[in-house]
């Protein structure tokens, strides 16, 4: 039941109640229907809303209940602390709902969470506030005075801008000797006066007759206005013009170009002469149809002056006067319906009732984007609506209630591809030709946390040099998270590796992914080592992903070379004898030693430092045998001390010295070993060379075939397999040095001819790089490894065998 209340001054109490009686109304759901009266008071309660729509009042304020209404001028407002639907200003039914006999006021009730919109009218009920008014405050009316008894004359009515039981209901006329007032009841005007005559007039004892209108409503309590209307008494002129129809009717369409002529009235006098000659004109008084219509004085035609809207006013009256030229004119009447015939010329008019800000990309279908109300102010066919929306769109339109519709979502969105839809929306009617417009509803798609941080690579190789003072920056990491806000905002963390904690190595910062070495690093102590990049969003739920940072040690040349035994006491001079019979090339000692560092950094060349005229001894550089240049003479002397320098090959060199004092003898005891008793001849080709060159090749072939084995088992372990590497080549060289190349790596092997113990070494061209790696062949045939060679499968660094 639907409860309308309003104030009432006065003796209307007992209307109210009955009014309020009359607003009593089953509701369907989703639809109420009130009454109010207008001019109510700001405030005046129409109905409860919230019961009447099954809400409930502590929902009403987070369900953001409102009111929507149709017109620029809000009337209407709900409480949402009661639910109550009350007036919100001042209502004038006739300024509303102008001409019109029921008068109804269209609202929207929307509430969030679900979105819902409820229809609610409000029916404004008429009172009795407006008085009949006159066109003027006096009419004139010329009466032949052999006009005969039973004469009618029409009067121009009064207007009364109320409806219903409140308009026009009678006429009064002051009492007079001449004149009777006969009132006609018509049920779609209201009713008209007409002047009856009921005693000749004699204008010689009376000229004129001054009389009273007074027009009644209908109203409790009734309202009256009033007209003064002056008769003047014509002379001699007794045939008034009389129309052929009292009445003429026309369709005329509402687009209709000016200056055309709709129908044309004709009205014949019996009399003669100038008597006869009729005059056509509109009453005086008709509000408004002199804008839109115009007579021809002489033929009656009416014509279109002005622009007609059948949205606006469907139909007009016209009053057609009559008059003939007599001295005395007199004037007969009719009555012109024009009825406007309503065209296509109104497009469908679309509005927004609600729009959701925005969309999560992770909606569901179904989901309600908006609520749309579309409106055609033609009729009938013409204001038949059909509403589409534009295709590749993951939205549809449902039609919910007539004039309204729904935007759904039917399918995914995705914020990363279309963060913007522009949906048309697109009316037309069935009019002919049919009329559309377009609305363009922009729907935002608001970020979900579905994009983990992408580091562009997932392996990060960073090359540090040794000794590097800590806190220096090594590397910056870098990801991108294709959300956007907080779901985009990155953060970096590290992760330990399996063999040592990374944050006692190195620190990143977490804002902008640098990463800082906490200590200094030592080559020979730590060559590689990794660990694991967390780049985390700052999303609900939050998303990750890692890459993991190989970091390699560059060597620096830091180490010394270090004398081996038995030469290697520092401050010690070491004594070897020479018999004096020795011949040129006659081995005198070796001098081993070692370099901690790798590549050319470990790279040792040995030289003499010895008095100036001394030319007996030379050194191997490579070897660092101590040989006789030539046989002793008797000008030699019998001591020489020789100052051996170790030199690496390092920038800047580093360098290590001891002193070998070369005693000459006439005989060598049987304990010296035999090497130093067999004279070295250059030139000549002994059994022991043989064996030593068979010996050289043997393990050249065993190190090349074990060489092409390893670098085979990389490129397996790192491409898939053997059929990937390119095959390698080896290559010898007339100085006696063996090349050995595989796809961009190329190694040269270099033999020493100067001495019978030789050194194999091979390193790359360029030599060499940062990773390189120190493999010994000992005289064993075994390998013993200075560094592992690096993950990536290739083959890099210098490899140094020792026969």
């Amino acid at each position: 039941i639907i409860y309308s209340k309003y104030t009432m001054p006065g003796r209307l109490w007992i209307v109210s109640l009955c009014w309020i009686w009359l607003c009593y109304r089953p509701v369907t759901s989703g639809h109420a229907v009130y009454s109010v009266s207008e001019e109510v008071r700001p405030g005046t309660v129409v109905g409860n809303l919230a019961k009447d729509l099954n809400l409930n009042v502590a929902d009403l304020e987070p369900r953001r209940l409102r009111i929507v209404s149709g017109s620029s001028n809000k009337r209407f407002e709900v409480d949402l602390k009661t639910g109550a639907l009350f007036v919100l200003g001042s209502i004038d039914r006739e300024e509303l709902c102008p001409n019109s006999l029921t008068c109804t006021e269209t609202l929207e009730a929307i509430v969030n969470d679900p979105l819902q919109m409820h229809s609610v009218e409000v029916k404004i009920l008429d009172i009795n506030d407006h008085p009949p008014v006159f066109p003027g405050k006096s009419q004139t009316i010329r009466v032949a005075e052999s006009a005969l008894v039973g004469s009618k004359f029409p009067l121009l009515g009064a207007e009364d801008p109320d409806m219903g039981g409140n308009t026009i209901s009678s006429y009064k006329l002051s009492q007079n000797a001449f004149f009777s007032l006969e009132v006609h009841t018509d049920a779609d005007q209201g009713p008209s006066a007409e002047l009856v005559l009921t005693k000749s007039l004699d204008r010689e004892k009376q000229a004129a007759v001054r009389l009273v209108l007074t027009a009644v409503d209908g109203g409790r309590p009734p309202r009256s206005g009033t007209t003064e209307i002056n008769v003047v008494v014509l002379d001699a002129n007794d045939n008034a013009p009389v129309f052929s129809k009292s009445v003429y009717k026309a369709l005329v369409p509402e687009n209709i170009a000016v200056g055309s002529t709709i129908l044309t009235v004709n009205a014949t006098d019996l009399d003669e002469g100038i008597n006869s000659e009729v005059r056509y004109s509109f009453k005086q008084g008709q509000k408004g149809i002199s804008e839109k219509f115009s007579i021809d004085s002489i033929t009656g035609d009416i014509s279109v002056v002005g622009e007609l809207d059948y949205e606006s006013t469907s139909a007009y009256e016209i009053r057609v006067e009559a008059r003939d030229g007599g001295s005395t004119p007199l004037a007969s009447h009719c009555k012109v319906l024009i009825e406007v015939v309503d065209v296509n010329d109104n497009a469908p008019d679309i509005k927004l009732s609600s729009l959701l800000d925005s969309v999560r990309e992770d909606a569901r279908k179904g989901t309600v984007i908006a609520l749309i109300t579309v409106q055609d102010k033609d009729g009938g066919k013409n204001g038949k609506v059909r509403c589409s929306i534009s295709k590749n769109s993951p939205f549809v339109l449902e039609s919910t209630q007539g004039k309204y519709y729904s935007l759904v979502l039917s399918g995914a969105l995705d914020r990363e591809e279309n963060e913007l839809y522009n949906v048309s929306i697109i009316a037309t009617d069935e009019g002919s030709p049919p009329l559309s417009s377009t609305t363009v509803v922009a729907v935002r798609v608001s970020d979900v946390n579905d994009n983990p941080p992408r580091f562009p690579e997932p392996f990060i190789d960073v090359y540090v040099k040794e000794n590097s003072p800590a806190g220096g920056l090594i590397a910056q990491v870098s990801a991108r998270d294709i959300d956007v806000g907080e779901n985009a905002h990155v953060t970096y963390s590290l992760l330990d590796s399996s063999n040592m904690p990374s944050v006692s190595v190195v620190n990143i910062n977490s804002m902008t992914g640098e990463i800082y070495s906490m200590q200094s690093f030592n080559f020979e102590e730590v060559k590689h080592f990794q660990f694991k990049v967390q780049a985390t969003d700052s999303g609900a739920p939050q998303l990750s992903s890692n890459v993991t940072v190989n970091v390699f040690i560059l060597d620096e040349n830091d180490n010394s070379p270090v004398i081996l035994p038995p030469y290697s006491e520092a401050g010690s001079v070491n004594t070897e004898n020479v018999p004096y019979s020795a011949e040129g090339g006659y081995y005198v000692a070796k001098i081993r030693a070692v370099d901690a560092d790798s590549g050319y950094n470990a790279l040792l060349s040995y030289h003499i430092t010895e008095p100036k005229g001394t030319n007996l001894f030379r050194i191997g550089s490579s070897s660092g045998e101590i040989r006789t240049k030539r046989r002793m003479s008797d000008h030699d002397l019998k001591t020489h001390p020789l100052v051996v320098t170790v030199c690496d090959h390092g920038e800047p060199s580093l360098s290590a010295t001891v002193t070998v004092e070369v005693v000459v003898v006439e005989s060598l005891d049987s304990g010296q070993p035999s090497l130093r008793q067999v004279p070295m001849k250059e030139e000549g080709f002994s059994d022991l060379n043989l064996y030593l060159l068979i010996a050289i090749v043997s393990v050249s072939v065993i190190f090349l075939l074990s060489l092409i084995g390893l670098i085979a088992a990389k490129c397996c372990g790192s491409e898939g397999g053997l059929s990937r590497c390119s095959g390698p080549v080896v290559t010898t060289h007339p100085d006696g040095s063996w090349s050995y190349s595989k796809a961009t790596q190329q190694y040269d092997v270099c033999f020493s001819s100067d001495t019978l113990k030789s050194d194999v070494v091979v390193f790359p061209s360029p030599f060499p790089p940062a990773d390189a790696e120190l493999i010994s062949i000992n005289g064993g045939d075994t390998f013993s490894r200075t560094q592992t060679l690096p993950s990536s499968g290739k083959v890099r660094g210098s490899v140094i065998v020792v026969f």
